[in-house]
């Protein structure tokens, strides 16, 4: 059975894809589409740029004999990961930042880290511009245009209606009390 997949699938898959965890089916589905859609080989492309760039890296670290790799995975390290995504939304306090910036700037595995998850939200917010403006329309300004825009009136008057309702059931009981008397 031959798989064809989306640009959204494709670029789901594209991080599972460069390590080698799918399926051969859908290993040969995302190189199929990545062949025929220059935008996606485009991204897997960068993405693939930036984990060769990330395991380069540390493994710079791990085979230099004059740095011990657990010299720079600290307590120190391990706090920056955690508030690393707080820092790139800008969540912190400035004291925060100012820890964050420092050890940025003395961890060697901290700066790239920043620098990574920097270039991929950058990735990410030039992806989701490029994708805003192939749409041709934008839904939100048209769920907002649709909020503001008058209802249209109906023929009748909603008391007209229940007027008329009531009437109906009036008469349904007059019908229905005539016909028990008659019998």
């Amino acid at each position: 059975m031959r798989h064809e997949l989306n640009c959204n699938q494709v670029v789901t898959l594209l991080t599972f894809y460069i390590e080698n965890k799918l399926d051969q089916t859908l290993s040969i589905a995302v190189k199929e589409h990545l062949n025929s859609c220059e935008k996606c080989r485009e991204k897997y492309l960068k993405l693939k740029k930036i984990l060769e760039n990330f395991s380069a890296i540390k493994s710079k670290i791990v085979e230099d004999e004059s740095v011990d790799i657990k010299e720079y995975e600290t307590e120190q390290y391990r706090r920056f990961k955690a508030n690393l995504s707080a820092y790139i939304d800008n969540e912190l306090s400035d004291n925060e930042n100012i820890k964050i910036k420092k050890i940025a700037i003395s961890n060697p595995l901290a700066r790239k880290d920043l620098e990574e998850v920097y270039a991929f939200k950058q990735l990410l917010h030039s992806s989701f511009n490029r994708t805003k403006n192939e749409l041709k329309q934008d839904y939100a300004k048209r769920t907002v245009e649709k909020m503001i825009e008058k209802p249209q009136k109906d023929d009748l008057n909603p008391f007209y209606k229940l007027v008329g309702i009531f009437a109906c059931i009036m008469v349904f009981m007059l019908i229905g009390i005539i016909n028990l008397l008659h019998f």
